[in-house]
């Protein structure tokens, strides 16, 4: 006798087994009409999915937001079904939902072509014009084996028999195509739409294994309206357009080549960019009473071993072998060295909070098809602090890094900021009791900052959950960047202790944090947030003097070093070209100011200047443009610090 509580609180009591078809129904004839799925006790069900336990149950129609991740699955089904029709000797293994859409893996000697694509996307679509109807079934396990092994699919066998015993194994039919599925799906293909497209092939290895077969993964992306749609790919076109790669080549800021691959040449203007955000955020740290410090970049796995990393990240580290019996491993993170730092000494109370930061050089093997530009690297550098603290600081602590983190975010254009609240993975250090203490102390901490956080089940560190604090950028694109994690654990192992008031020796708790990530990865992302167009603090060429006529060269050479004096960033252009030439150089390589300077100007002592993102040219006297220009190049912290005074 199931009770069923629906979305508005009411209450429905049944003697029997009820779908959620018929409850749709049963609330009103319009309803049952426009319902395509049910959420049951939080989880995705089908329209025709027997409910006989008490349950809270929301019907769903095609305008929730839930829908979209089922219509997304329908879409993979969709894709496999028409692959298999038009190339029915491809094997089909697995097909999931993804951010922004879906893939499905194929198993073919032949490779996909763009022009596969677009036929396999005209045939999506008439599939979900013939509105075939999806049904779910149950199916014994060993039918289900059977089933694959005289349809030779070696792959579909694999993934039946990794299914627990005690789990149920169901298919999913539509038309005359059926896969092994959990589910859920919308009642017909018809209920999909339109709203979706084919985006592009790629290999991926057979459960992401590299030993395995590879294997060919069709991606696409699916919406709930047509708009949405619409709206994605402007945001993927513009995306195109602002790729830190082909930006960092226009603005000769970077380049990557394969004899280091995963490493970044950095070049005079990506290097100085680079600086000026360093400069800036250790002065932001310094000023919150954060001390710098350096840690060794290779240390003995026996530290590794005892912090709980070689388990957990051994395979990814870089290590080499100075005898038969002493490893050294590239540091992946700076953790542990932060504790050596903090045992040096004996530490009383009254040295706590302790926060040590570092701009710490980190190695990890990333797989080389995870590469990505600047954004996913083997090499790189994070803004890594440490905070050692009692438990009863964490909620200040937290509430002075948020405040931090967002005036760094803003002084960087993003203020749209969303919080994540990771908790415990399945994999992790430490005690449930442990957890339990640094779960409530995260929760405590956020609740005394006033901060409002989503939760991301699992996604916690492998010794403590976190705070992910998530951008969006311009173009609607959503970036995880800076994190506070709450650890009790990594203390306790690496043996870190305090004297405390009362002349008992405690552990501190220790604050993992970060504001940027990594400089890397942050530099990829402002290159993409900014298309290039650098505010003027961050510019690594803030003006270029470009010359009329060879008569305006020493007058030029005059302007460049006064520039120079005034503390700005400038570059000299006396080439025997056109002006115009020069000037439309210069704008596409988005240089923010030009001085444009003739016989005339060198007779004056003016120039003319002319701003990227404008028409005019503007005569002024050299001193002051150069007066003004050195305010509105002031980084933002120190212009606070100078309109203050």
């Amino acid at each position: 006798m199931p009770k069923i509580t629906l979305a508005d609180g009411s209450v429905r009591t049944y003697k029997n087994s009820i779908s959620p078809r018929s409850l749709a129904n049963e609330i009103s004839q319009n309803l049952g009409k426009v319902a395509v799925a049910a959420k049951v006790n939080g989880e995705l069900w089908d329209l025709e999915r027997e409910i006989n336990h008490n349950s809270e149950v929301m019907i769903l129609t095609k305008n929730n937001e839930e829908t979209l991740e089922i219509i997304r699955h329908d879409c993979a089904h969709i894709l496999a079904e028409a692959v298999l029709e038009i190339f029915p000797e491809t094997q089909i293994t697995i097909g999931p939902t993804i951010e922004n859409g879906f893939y499905y893996d194929f198993y073919r000697d032949k490779t996909f072509s763009q022009d596969d694509l677009e036929t396999i996307e005209k045939r999506m679509h008439e599939i979900v014009d013939r509105d075939e109807t999806i049904s779910r079934q149950v199916w014994d396990r060993n039918d289900a084996i059977d089933f694959y092994k005289k349809n030779k699919e070696p792959f579909k066998i694999e993934l039946v028999e990794a299914i627990p015993e005690n789990e149920v194994v169901t298919f999913y039919k539509q038309g005359n195509f059926i896969d092994l599925c959990r589910g859920p799906h919308l009642p017909s293909t018809g209920k999909t739409g339109h709203s979706f497209k084919l985006m592009s092939v790629a290999g991926a290895y057979w459960r992401g294994d590299s030993n395995n077969v590879m294997l060919q993964r069709i991606y696409g992306t699916a919406w709930l309206k047509e708009k949405d749609l619409k709206s994605y790919l402007t945001m993927i076109e513009e995306a195109e357009k602002r790729d830190h790669r082909k930006l960092g080549r226009t603005q000769e800021l970077f380049h990557i080549q394969e004899e280091a691959a995963g490493s970044i040449f950095w070049h005079p203007n990506g290097w100085t960019l680079y600086r000026e955000i360093e400069a800036y955020i250790r002065r932001r740290l310094s000023s919150c009473d954060y001390q710098e410090i350096k840690t060794p970049q290779l240390i003995d796995r026996s530290l590794w071993e005892k912090s709980g990393h070689w388990e957990k990240f051994g395979e990814h580290m870089f290590t080499t072998n100075i005898d038969e019996t002493q490893v050294l491993s590239l540091k992946p993170m700076n953790c542990p060295g932060h504790v050596q730092i903090f045992n040096q000494g004996l530490k009383s109370f009254r040295d706590l909070p302790l926060r040590l930061s570092e701009f710490g050089s980190c190695h990890r093997n990333e797989p080389s098809g995870a590469l990505h530009g600047i954004m996913r690297v083997r090499a790189f550098t994070q803004d890594d602090a440490h905070i050692f603290c009692t438990e009863d600081q964490i909620n200040d602590e937290t509430i002075a890094f948020c405040d931090l983190l967002s005036s760094i975010y803003k002084d960087f254009g993003f203020e749209d900021i969303k919080i994540k609240f990771s908790d415990r993975p399945e994999i992790r250090a430490g005690n449930d009791e442990t957890w339990d203490q640094s779960e409530k102390a995260l929760i405590d901490a956020t609740n005394a900052a006033g901060i409002k956080t989503l939760l991301n089940p699992g996604e916690g560190a492998f010794y403590g959950p976190k705070l992910e604090f998530v951008l969006r950028d311009a173009i609607g694109r959503d970036w995880q960047c800076g994190t506070l994690q709450v650890d009790f654990v990594l203390p306790e192992r690496l043996s870190a202790e305090y004297v405390a008031s009362d002349g008992s020796k405690k552990r501190p708790v220790m604050l993992h944090r970060a504001i940027l990530g990594s400089m890397e990865r942050w530099i990829g992302i402002l290159i993409e947030e900014y298309a290039g167009k650098w505010p003027l603090w961050l510019s690594p060429v803030q003006i270029i003097v470009a010359t009329i006529t060879q008569e305006a060269d020493d007058y030029a050479e005059k302007v460049y070093i006064k520039a120079q004096g005034f503390g700005l960033r400038v570059s000299l252009d006396k080439r025997n070209e056109k002006i115009g030439y020069k000037i439309r150089e210069h704008l596409e390589k988005k240089i923010p100011i030009i001085f444009v300077v003739g016989r005339k100007e060198a007779e004056m002592e003016t120039i003319s200047i002319r701003r990227l993102g404008t028409q005019e040219q503007q005569v002024i006297e050299l001193n002051k443009a150069l007066d003004s220009i050195s305010i509105d190049a002031m980084p933002p912290d120190l212009a606070r610090i100078k309109n203050n005074k």
